[in-house]
């Protein structure tokens, strides 16, 4: 009996842990690709869930950081998805490359074409974005979620420092430090073609190992031919010696 009442006190304990923690990972968040190191360029993705056992989520609205805007953000086409660009006049030119820039992307809203997100799915939306800021630790994005009953749910809440988690909090990218090397990081175009060259170097590693490999092969052929060799001269000699030995 008392072995029976604490079983289902744990299965009350567990069942509210699990409705407290359900709703923390329903929320919409973004995490870089790799490393987001500030004044480089990273590529990040926005996971969306639907939370609704009804809807299917069918718009998703991403607006961001006027404080520091951003002078690249190309999105990543997406299959039964389709995708607009906002730009924005900036109050102060940014100065990227030496070039100025007076507008910037704002805000970024992907329409479904098909079904959208289905109750129990989930959906990333990758952007590529930079130049990423030098003074900041973390850029702060907006999002906007629409289901297909007109359902509006805001993810526009900050996080307050020493405060609990907001029913709805905005996304929020970490921003890691720029490497020692002074490389802050680069674009999809250049991380391509720095990854073809190790891939030219290891091509021509790998043809001096074969060709290290199969100069080791013939030796070790032309080796073993001699031993055998020696090693039938030794017994004939030894057979002739042997009948010698027999005749005298």
């Amino acid at each position: 009996m008392k072995a029976s009442r604490i079983a289902a006190a744990g299965a009350v304990a567990a069942s509210a842990v699990l409705a407290l923690s359900v709703p923390a990972f329903a929320h919409v968040s973004v995490q870089p690709e790799g490393p987001a190191a500030k004044g480089g360029y990273a590529v990040v993705d926005f996971k969306v869930p639907n939370e609704r056992d009804d809807s299917a989520t069918t718009k998703v609205e991403v607006n961001l950081p006027a404080d520091h805007p951003l002078a690249s953000v190309m999105p990543q086409p997406l299959e039964g998805w389709s995708v607009k660009i906002t730009k924005s006049k900036l109050a102060k030119p940014l100065t990227i490359h030496g070039e100025k820039i007076s507008e910037a992307v704002s805000k970024v809203t992907w329409t479904a074409t098909g079904k959208g997100i289905e109750p129990g799915f989930f959906q990333k939306f990758p952007l590529s974005v930079g130049q990423l800021p030098e003074d900041a630790d973390a850029l702060v994005f907006k999002a906007i979620q629409t289901y297909d009953n007109n359902e509006v749910v805001r993810w526009i809440e900050p996080q307050k420092e020493g405060a609990e988690e907001p029913e709805n909090p905005a996304p929020v990218l970490a921003l890691s430090a720029a490497s020692e090397d002074g490389h802050h990081g680069s674009s999809a175009a250049e991380d391509a073609s720095d990854t073809s060259r190790p891939a030219a170097k290891d091509t021509a590693s790998a043809s001096s190992s074969s060709s290290s490999s199969s100069d080791t092969d013939t030796t070790a052929r032309v080796l073993g031919v001699v031993g055998i060799v020696v090693g039938v001269a030794g017994v004939a000699y030894g057979v002739v010696a042997g009948r010698r030995r027999v005749g005298a």
